[in-house]
């Protein structure tokens, strides 16, 4: 008699020839030093913005006054949401794409997610390329921007020498006058009046391409073997910042009139929390400085064993993020109290955020100390070391979610593929370099990363509580950590944190405002393109979707239902650690569960079936337990 043949859709991919199926999760890499996740995690989310945005949102904000809800922000939204991407990364062990096997129907989520990604990738290399400039530019005796009198300088400008011996004969009126810093950063470095506008970016300038190849070069060689390489830099580019920001913080603190910019950066004006706009801008401030929804947490976690104890690096890694931000403004505004002494102008009127503070005021304040060149290279050599690690963090969260994706191609060739996507992204970054690249820079910081990521993070949390489960959630959490999330992280989840989101993004598209640099006014088309970048990473949500339900069968309605449901082999990666509802039901594993859907094409319910609903029987009678 002939031998009933096996349909090969229930053949256990371990008894094929070929090992389908079991790829080992070392191939993927994981940590190597107890530190690694630790320090990768305070180096991505102390970046620039801890510098040069935090002190200027306080000081305009109600000063002290702003600390109190930007702690309450950094409770409600910052540490639950943080708490849940490191969690949702360790559990999987799975990157910002291969993660939405927790609910395939929103795969989109990740691919908006990436698309964020690789737009802040661009440009923010070019600010790092920027501060490599001014690195090389302090290896001089004598700083290029102390005074005038060079070529690029105009008749305007007046530098801070001047000023002081004017003090002590004739007044200068220095307010149609321009720093020697300022000219030296629009007319020397951007070559800005090469260009009339965004659409005219004029000719590439090949000391900033030169630098943005040297910046590429570096955070290739620094990912050029994933975690294992980029987790031992992380030892020098996390810690090095606060040996320098303190050195920057002792002389601050001794220069004369310091505490005119620390009374100016402090002083409580408590009127301002009646206002709606300040915790608008606290937990903007929060949300953008944590890296959430960036995906760089989820991938960092998902190298993480399984029982790391994230939820003590949750708190380590927030509050510290925040102790450097009040750290910095220390730092910061001492040294523009001593210089606004110096021209005889009030504190507000040297102080200013962003590219401004990093690249004008603080290199003129540099030339008014002794040892400005030692000062100067010390200040950029933090600005360098502070945007590497959070770099870092952006190209490990794009090749680990592509090679996730296919990792049978991708993993083995993981160095390869970092190098075209390195290449690919400085190719894009180009237009960055030519005379009016300042303009495009801009509109890529202002669009790229705003209501689409808010839509992601929102979206992300909603799936989360309401589509995968709280209950299931925490489940999960317990398996992995020991214990259940408590009230607060529960309640924040399900209200508090989704809650806020949505009040920042209706605040945004409200008091939407056109982007502007200096006086000049962007163009319509130009306020189109930025507004479609982020609607882009919103519409992959809706595409992913669609793409989720086509591969699925049945009524629309069943195809919905199928596709929301994990996938799977959604759970821990390694056999060791599926324990409960996740018991043997890897690929490979001689399980039930991957076959049960091709058994029931064959009719019939199977005795693994039966297994895998006796589970579901269990956990539910767990719950009515739970909630009696």
């Amino acid at each position: 008699l002939a031998q009933p043949v096996t349909p090969d859709l229930l053949v256990s991919p371990s008894s094929q020839d070929g090992d389908l199926g079991s790829e080992c999760p070392e191939d993927r890499g994981n940590w190597t030093g107890r530190l690694d996740f630790l320090l990768s995690c305070i180096g991505y989310c102390v970046g620039l913005g801890n510098v040069w945005r935090f002190p200027y949102r306080a000081y305009t904000n109600g000063g002290g006054a702003f600390l109190v809800p930007y702690f309450i922000m950094l409770a409600i939204c910052g540490i639950p949401i943080f708490f849940m991407e490191l969690s949702l990364g360790q559990f999987s062990s799975l990157g910002p794409l291969a993660v939405w096997k927790i609910s395939p129907l929103f795969k989109g989520v990740g691919m908006g997610t990436i698309l964020i990604v690789s737009l802040v990738a661009i440009y923010y290399n070019m600010i790092i390329a920027y501060v490599l400039f001014y690195l090389f530019a302090s290896l001089t005796s004598d700083l290029p921007w102390q005074h005038c009198g060079n070529w690029w300088n105009t008749d305007l400008c007046l530098d801070h020498h001047v000023i002081k011996a004017g003090n002590n004969t004739l007044p200068v009126n220095i307010s149609n006058t321009v720093s020697p810093s300022e000219e030296y950063w629009s007319r020397y470095v951007l070559h800005i009046q090469g260009s009339s506008g965004i659409g005219d970016p004029g000719r590439i300038r090949w000391n900033l391409c030169l630098c943005l190849l040297l910046s590429w070069t570096i955070v290739y060689l620094c990912i050029l073997k994933g975690v294992k390489s980029s987790g031992k830099v992380v030892y020098f580019t996390a810690t090095f910042p606060y040996l320098i920001l303190v050195m920057l913080l002792i002389r601050g603190v001794t220069l004369e009139g310091a505490w005119k910019g620390i009374q100016f950066y402090l002083t409580p004006q408590f009127d301002h929390l009646l206002s709606s706009k300040v915790w608008i801008e606290a937990a903007l401030q929060i949300f953008y400085s944590l890296g959430v929804g960036f995906g760089g947490l989820l991938t960092f976690a998902s190298y993480n064993t399984f029982h790391q104890n994230i939820y003590r690096d949750t708190f380590i890694v927030t509050l510290g993020n925040a102790i450097t931000s009040i750290l910095a403004g220390f730092a910061i505004f001492s040294v523009l109290g001593y210089m606004s002494q110096e021209l005889g102008v009030p504190v507000n009127q040297v102080a200013k955020a962003g590219p401004g503070l990093a690249f004008v005021v603080y290199p003129q304040a540099m030339t008014m100390l002794p040892l400005s060149p030692f000062w100067s290279f010390l200040f950029f050599f933090m600005l360098l070391t502070l945007g590497l690690d959070s770099q870092f963090a952006f190209m490990e969260t794009i090749v680990t979610a592509v090679t996730d994706e296919f990792p049978y191609y991708l993993r083995p060739k993981k160095a390869s593929f970092s190098a075209v996507i390195c290449i690919a992204l400085f190719l894009m970054g180009l237009i960055l370099t030519t005379e009016g690249g300042m303009y495009w820079l801009v509109l890529l910081d202002d669009y790229s990363a705003g209501f689409g990521l808010m839509v992601v993070v929102i979206t992300t949390c909603l799936v989360v509580t309401r589509v995968y489960g709280m209950k299931r959630f925490c489940r999960d959490i317990h398996m992995m950590l020991g214990f259940t999330p408590g009230p607060y992280f529960r309640a924040c989840w399900m209200v508090l944190s989704p809650a806020t989101m949505m009040a920042l993004l209706v605040y945004n598209i409200v008091k939407y405002q056109p982007s502007e640099y200096g006086n000049y006014r962007f163009p319509t088309w130009a306020e189109v393109l930025g507004i479609l970048m982020g609607v882009l990473s919103c519409l992959m949500i809706p595409m992913g979707m669609v793409v989720a339900v086509l591969q699925e069968e049945g009524t629309l309605w069943e195809r919905v239902q199928q596709a929301s449901r994990p996938a799977m082999d959604w759970g821990p990666s390694l056999e060791e650690n599926r324990t409960g509802a996740y018991v043997a039901s890897l690929a490979g594993s001689q399980s039930p569960k991957p076959l049960m859907v091709h058994m029931r094409k064959y009719g019939g319910i199977t005795s693994y079936e039966n297994t895998a609903i006796e589970v579901d029987r269990e956990m539910e009678e767990e719950d009515d337990e739970e909630s009696m």
